[in-house]
């Protein structure tokens, strides 16, 4: 069991390391080329937020892989405790959401072009662009309340649920009540931080496609396949996590008693898989071009460049036709 362990822990760092690597360096060109060599459009300023809350995620991942060589132990102080954790999960939930805002705004596009076309400008998508910032931020405020740290018997200080934050109560009340606010953090999480934005996903994507068909867009099914692509990662990603979440907590005295011990290790595994996901998007916007072998024989940031970049031809706004010429070269560049 010992050696099962220090096996698991082992590929938990490599994981965390590698995430960390490629999330960095793929994020970090993307905010490079979307930031500041390309001119900010509505679809530039989405994946650079994306990139954003992937960049900031994997930076603060060498912090934790620190904690496997303290065992859990914490030695970075009060203040940082809360920061990393705030900053970990809200960029975490941060990306989902921005993943759905991004289907939200393709589907408008196809499904509304001249709305898209007369309404759909830089200054309103930096308004509504901070919206999942600030569902992010809200959906991870019991982190900033109850996380602290905290010194055991033997004087070790670790970062985690505040235990003393009701007073001065028994063990056993102590236990339920932790419980019941585990459970009811871990559903809000499981319905607004999985099952609502992957919801938008897969409806935005349904219609697009449904409209793409209908229309005759397409002459293939490679920008169907490439929507699929996208909607997927993320499912296959998340779903795991988020699953052994929920019942985690639902769980949690059983586990606490020694029992469900596979969740435990099911939820180490599965978070190394969510984590990939924050340097999963950059090799996704490279890879998933139509010219794809033309593309690799270019530079990478010309690549990405040419994955982000938005449509800027003139249309007329007289006709629907002229008014969903940009939103179907943008869907077959995809």
């Amino acid at each position: 069991m010992e050696t099962c362990y220090t096996a698991l822990q082992i590929f938990f760092f490599l994981a965390r390391g590698i995430t960390c690597v490629l999330g960095t360096v793929g994020n970090g060109l993307v905010i490079w080329v979307a930031g500041f060599r390309m001119a900010c459009t509505v679809t530039t300023l989405c994946y650079l937020n994306l990139a954003i809350a992937d960049f900031l995620f994997s930076v603060t991942l060498p912090f934790f892989m620190a904690l496997n060589y303290t065992q859990g132990r914490w030695p970075y102080g009060w203040f940082l405790c809360k920061l990393f954790n705030i900053v970990i999960d809200t960029n975490l939930f941060a990306s989902v959401f921005l993943i759905a805002f991004i289907a939200l705004d393709r589907c408008i596009c196809v499904l509304h072009p001249v709305w898209a076309q007369n309404h759909r400008t830089l200054r309103l998508a930096k308004k509504v662009i901070i919206v999942p910032w600030i569902l992010a931020l809200l959906l991870n405020l019991p982190v900033l309340i109850f996380f602290t740290t905290f010194k055991n018997d033997n004087g070790d200080i670790y970062c985690d649920f505040n235990m003393d934050f009701w007073g001065d109560i028994s063990e056993e009340e102590m236990l339920q009540r932790l419980f019941t606010s585990a459970a009811i953090i871990g559903i809000n999480r499981f319905v607004i931080g999985f099952t609502l934005p992957m919801s938008i996903i897969a409806i935005c994507y349904g219609l697009i496609a449904a409209k793409m068909r209908n229309k005759g867009m397409i002459k293939s099914h490679h920008p169907l396949r490439v929507l699929a692509v996208v909607g997927a990662s993320f499912f296959i990603c998340w779903f795991p996590l988020q699953l052994c979440l929920l019942l985690h907590t639902l769980y949690a005295r059983a586990i606490l008693e020694g029992k469900f011990n596979i969740i435990f290790v099911l939820e180490t595994l599965t978070t190394c898989l969510a984590f990939f996901n924050s340097c999963l998007n950059p090799m996704l916007y490279i890879f998933l071009g139509r010219d794809f072998r033309k593309r690799m024989i270019q530079s990478l940031p010309a690549s990405l460049q040419r994955a982000l970049t938005e449509d800027s031809a003139p249309a007329s706004h007289t006709t629907n036709k002229s008014a969903s010429s940009p939103t179907e070269a943008e869907l077959q560049e995809m």
